[in-house]
């Protein structure tokens, strides 16, 4: 059932997410308020180097005027899904963290790493409301 072309994306179970495209939403998120544009959304399984499969959903996005792409990637830890995406600390965290609210209206958990890097967390419940992505999600889970 799962074949593994050239880079280790598994191709046929990548998906566009065609009802983020054109999202628009004003959210506040760290005291700030941020209006988010979603610009385009696409859901994929890909095989880690340690051979197991995560959830990866990519999404491009323009927050306050600033357009960026951010990758929110799911693996299993013990019986739950947890979504985690990197930026660098600052703005660009922030901006990620208004991205991640926009879409699951819930608060992400942030984490300041040592190397000043900050790591966005979330379930995958939270994302459960995009019908495109639920079939995949599905699959995901099963396979895991």
């Amino acid at each position: 059932m799962w074949s593994e072309p050239a880079g280790g994306l598994v191709q046929h179970f990548a998906v566009s997410m065609a009802t983020l495209k054109g999202l628009e939403k004003e959210v506040e998120a760290g005291g700030r308020k941020y209006a988010v544009k979603i610009a385009d959304g696409e859901a994929e399984v890909v095989k880690s180097r340690g051979g197991r499969f995560l959830l990866r959903i990519k999404i491009a996005a323009e927050v306050d005027g600033v357009r960026g792409e951010y990758t929110i990637t799911f693996s299993r830890r013990g019986k739950a899904a947890v979504g985690r995406a990197y930026a660098k600390a600052g703005e660009d965290a922030e901006r990620l963290v208004a991205v991640v609210k926009a879409l699951t209206d819930k608060e992400p958990r942030v984490r300041r790493m040592k190397s000043g890097r900050v790591a966005v967390e979330c379930g995958l419940a939270d994302f459960a409301r995009y019908k495109e992505l639920t079939k995949y999600v599905m699959v995901w889970i099963i396979v895991v």
